[in-house]
């Protein structure tokens, strides 16, 4: 389940406690919140596709990045990713912009980065 400040299995994660989660059982330690995990990040080039477990940042701004996912890959024509979306949402997989400056309701994608590389 999705909860803000959420960073604790079973108990529910917000978007970057899941993330931070995810990668510290790959043994790689991340930054917590999105906007320093965005800011830490190794950029892949715009228009280079993302790899599965690269990160995609949405904000308001490259400043203001406040959501991301974990990519997974495509399904059909769609970009992919484990997102937890908003407070008392189940934590899923769903399609996102892979455009950057495509809108994800109120925000909008505005990069990738790969935290291993």
């Amino acid at each position: 389940m999705n909860v803000w400040g959420g960073e604790t299995s079973g108990v529910g994660f917000d978007c970057s406690g899941l993330t931070q989660a995810a990668y510290k059982a790959a043994g790689i330690a991340i930054p917590r919140v999105a906007q320093d995990q965005f800011d830490t990040g190794s950029a892949v080039p715009e228009g280079e596709p993302p790899e599965p477990g690269d990160l995609v940042f949405f904000g308001t701004s490259l400043t203001t990045v406040d959501h991301l996912g974990l990519y997974l890959g495509t399904e059909g024509s769609h970009a992919v990713m484990v997102d937890a979306p908003h407070t008392g949402a189940a934590v899923r997989v769903e399609p996102f912009p892979s455009t950057v400056g495509d809108a994800l309701g109120d925000l909008a994608y505005r990069g990738t980065t790969d935290p291993g590389g």
